[in-house]
C-alpha cells in the first residue's frame, strides 16, 4: 500500500510539474512549494546529523570516553549564533563579524582548493601535451595545437591592459569564439542532464504508474 501511495504521489508531483509547460498555475506551485519545503527539510536534516552532531554537539557535550571536551569549539559556536543578531535591528551590525570571518575563512580553502584542483592541474596538462602531443600521432597533435591556441587567445581576451587591436585584437576575436564553443558545450552537457531527468520521469509514468510496457 505504502508502494502504491509513494507512485501515485510521485505522479501527482511529476505532473504538476509538467503543468507549467502549459502556464503558470496553482497547482504547480503547489507541488513547487512541496518541492522546496521537501528540500530544505531533508538539507537542514542532513547538515545536523552529519555536521553538527560529530563535528561541534558530540566533541563539545557528549565527547567519547576518555576524550577531553574540545571547548575550542565554543569559538565557532559562538560566531554561528551571533550571526542570527542580524534579525534583531539595534543589534544586527555584531553580525557582521561573524559574516566577515565566515567569507574570509572559506575564500582563503576555495582559493587553494580551486587554485590547487583547476588551475595548477589545468596548467600542466596544457604543458604536458604541448610536448608529447604531436609524438601520439597527427589527431593527438592537431588537437593539442587547438587547445594551446584557444587557451592562449582566451587569455589575450582577459588581457586589458593594451588596447584590443591589431594582432592583439585578432586574437581577442579568436577567444570570444574559443569561448563560444566552449559555452555552448557547457550548455549542451546542461540540457543533455536535463533530458536524461525528463526521460527518467517519463519511464517513471509509463511503466510504475501506468503499466504500460
Amino acid at each position: 500500500m505504502a508502494g502504491i501511495l509513494e507512485i501515485w504521489v510521485g505522479a501527482f508531483c511529476t505532473l504538476a510539474i509538467f503543468s507549467f509547460l502549459y502556464k503558470d498555475n496553482p497547482v504547480f506551485r503547489f507541488a513547487e512549494s512541496i518541492f522546496a519545503g521537501v528540500s530544505l527539510g531533508y538539507y537542514v536534516g542532513l547538515t545536523f546529523g552529519q555536521t553538527f552532531m560529530p563535528n561541534l554537539i558530540q566533541p563539545l557535550f557528549a565527547p567519547a570516553e576518555g576524550v577531553s571536551r574540545n571547548w575550542i569549539l565554543l569559538i565557532p559556536m559562538f560566531l554561528g549564533i551571533i550571526l542570527y543578531t542580524r534579525y534583531i535591528p539595534k543589534i544586527a551590525w555584531v553580525s557582521r563579524f561573524a559574516l566577515a570571518i565566515y567569507v574570509g575563512y572559506y575564500t582563503g580553502i576555495d582559493f587553494m582548493q580551486r587554485l590547487q584542483g583547476e588551475v595548477l592541474p589545468q596548467s600542466a596538462d596544457t604543458i604536458v601535451s604541448l610536448a608529447s602531443g604531436w609524438d601520439m600521432g597527427v589527431i593527438a597533435g592537431l588537437s593539442t595545437l587547438v587547445m594551446v591556441i584557444g587557451v592562449i587567445s582566451v587569455l589575450v581576451y582577459f588581457f586589458f591592459s593594451a588596447e584590443h587591436k591589431g594582432v592583439l585584437g585578432g586574437a581577442s576575436r579568436l577567444g570570444i569564439w574559443f569561448l563560444m564553443v566552449s559555452f555552448g558545450a557547457a550548455f549542451g552537457y546542461t540540457i543533455m542532464g536535463r533530458i536524461s531527468i525528463l526521460i527518467g520521469r517519463v519511464v517513471f509514468l509509463l511503466g510504475e504508474w501506468l503499466k504500460i510496457g
